[in-house]
């Protein structure tokens, strides 16, 4: 059977990856035409971008390496403009791509817009680019005994101020936060995780915020300037203005505003996944991160498959189980989690955490590989509600 249906799917990161290789597996000998367009032939493993900043070499991950045998078509390039009247993606400003369907997952990034200065003078982990950047500025400053500042205290930040010091025990480093750093954890994988920023000596300022970062220095809220040889930005998020721009429902921030079954509800025929899309379970919206961002992608791309075959669809369903978080290449604390991302009584610290971190993020390129071949799942936990229906 042949069905001429064209999917594209906008961003190569771990969902739109995974949506484009679970697509094709399940509407092989179907005729479906599926392409997957991304700014990079690179696959950046966002999980990683801490290890790249203190300075490890990572294997480098070819896009249509990951594609091999599945048909999908790959198109490097950028999406600067979406017509979804029309159907059609413009890629690098002049080629025209056409769709039946779209699947949106451009995601998100660090946001340097939060405070002036941070723009010009921090670094981020975006990019491998950026990442090793800031690597070589940390090989610099070793020598001399140079002081550092990670601003947000969230995973991130604290992921990159343990493996920074680790790293690089010369280095005088402070992690700058709102919150409390774990504030998210139970009070013993907390505690667990203050003995390990005071073993790796790591200076905390909390409940402070930046107000502006300098080239040698960063200024906080309450007007104390800390010096900083070189600061690392972890806090804060934004997405493309792309499908704000081309019409398509978002939020204030601009997700994509979806249904039960993650479509627009403005355009059912975009389908939006990961950081890309404003999805609200009875306990809340969820936020940006792989653990989510994973099972989106499985159940849109068989959604899809289960459309074009003229099938019915159920609401999606979503739980958290864990907050995974390393402390340098030895150490991590795992937090378990209720369907809400509350704190569990459960948790796992030292080496076999380390080791249980390490299996979770190298899992999205063995789901890659095997799913190739398989439906494979990345659900834990579909514990909830379905997705209720979004404010008009």
């Amino acid at each position: 059977m042949s069905t001429g249906h064209r999917i594209v799917v906008l961003g190569a990161g771990y969902t739109g990856m995974f949506s484009a290789i679970r697509l094709a597996h399940r509407t092989r000998r179907t005729g479906v035409e599926i392409t997957l367009v991304n700014p990079s032939g690179r696959f950046v493993e966002r999980l990683r971008m801490h290890q790249i900043a203190a300075g490890q070499e990572l294997p480098h991950h070819r896009i249509a390496d990951l594609l091999d045998g599945t048909g999908v078509t790959f198109v490097q390039g950028a999406a600067t403009a979406i017509d979804p009247e029309a159907r059609r993606i413009t890629v690098d400003g002049t080629t025209p791509l056409a769709y039946d369907t779209l699947v949106y997952a451009l995601g998100s990034s660090t946001d340097t817009g939060n405070a002036p200065g941070a723009d010009a003078h921090a670094f981020t982990l975006n990019s491998p680019e950026t990442a090793g950047r800031f690597a070589a500025r940390l090989t610099e400053l070793a020598a001399a005994g140079g002081t550092v500042t990670v601003c947000g205290g969230g995973l991130t930040g604290i992921e990159a101020a343990t493996e920074i010091a680790e790293a690089h025990p010369g280095l005088d480093i402070t992690l700058i936060s709102t919150q409390e750093p774990g504030a998210m954890m139970g009070d013993k994988a907390r505690a667990y995780l203050h003995r390990v920023l005071d073993r790796l000596r790591i200076t905390r300022e909390t409940g402070v915020r930046v107000e502006k970062v300098l080239p040698d220095a960063v200024e906080l809220a309450d007007g104390r300037v800390l010096r900083s040889d070189a600061c690392l930005w972890t806090t804060g998020v934004r997405v493309s203005p792309l499908a704000a721009d081309a019409g398509i429902a978002t939020d204030q921030r601009g997700l994509i505003l979806t249904d039960t079954t993650l479509r627009s509800v403005s355009h059912p025929d975009i389908h939006a996944v990961g950081d890309a899309a404003a999805i609200t379970m009875d306990f809340g919206q969820l936020h940006g991160s792989c653990q989510s961002g994973l099972p989106t992608a499985q159940y849109t791309a068989d959604t899809i498959a289960r459309l074009v075959h003229g099938k019915n669809v159920k609401p999606f369903r979503f739980g958290y189980f864990h907050q995974p978080l390393s402390l340098g290449r030895k150490d991590a604390v795992i937090q378990f989690t209720k369907a809400d991302f509350t704190p569990s009584r459960l948790r796992l610290t030292g080496r076999s955490a380390a080791w249980y971190k390490e299996l979770v993020s190298g899992s999205p390129l063995t789901t890659y590989r095997y799913s190739k071949r398989m439906n494979m799942t990345t659900f834990v936990s579909k514990r909830g509600s379905a997705t209720p229906r979004p404010a008009a």
